[in-house]
């Protein structure tokens, strides 16, 4: 959700930097229906069958960061996506050193307003977390819009995101570089 209110917001800033959102039809993206498929996982996972064989829950989550990772390489062509990717990655390793679940600070999940949970969630606190700080140590407090926790991955996550849709846009942020090579071609 947090992720999702990040990249709405990220849309309503192309156009203040003199973007054009229609500059989206043109950008190619190869295999998106893997990520498409990580996203379904995730959800069935998290919302719709929570309980059930936690080792299975732990190896799917697993795999859905190697297939959105595939779709990643697949299109490093986009300008900036392997920030994405280098988020995604750090991401994947906090929750692979953790048997699955994103390691998430008691400090930040009570910030959140947020419990720990009996029920696979793709994070939640863990005992002796192994490398912490790629957890998810951050969180929007209780009573924001989308209050909850999130990672060093997710913020490059996020800054990958914003960069990629700004040079695919053509915002002014992104101009100047691609004034000069065209010149140069």
């Amino acid at each position: 959700m947090t992720l999702a209110l990040a990249f709405l917001l990220m849309l309503a800033t192309v156009p203040l930097l003199g973007g054009d959102l229609r500059r989206l039809e043109d950008v190619r993206l190869r295999f998106v229906w893997l990520a498409v498929v990580a996203v379904a996982v995730q959800l069935a996972l998290i919302v719709v069958a929570p309980e059930g064989d936690s080792t299975g829950h732990r190896v799917g989550h697993l795999l859905t960061y190697v297939l959105v990772g595939f779709v990643v390489v697949a299109n490093l062509q986009l300008r900036f996506l392997w920030v994405v990717g280098l988020g995604g990655l750090l991401n994947f390793i906090a929750i692979a050193a953790n048997g699955g679940v994103m390691p998430a600070s008691e400090g930040a999940l009570r910030t959140a307003g947020l419990d720990v949970r009996d029920e696979f969630t793709n994070s939640d606190y863990v005992e002796n977390a192994n490398l912490p700080f790629l957890g998810d140590v951050f969180a929007i407090p209780d009573g924001w819009p989308g209050a909850n926790v999130f990672s060093i991955g997710d913020v490059v996550i996020v800054i990958g995101a914003f960069l990629v849709l700004h040079a695919a846009t053509g915002s002014r942020l992104f101009r100047r570089g691609r004034a000069q090579l065209v010149a140069n071609e």
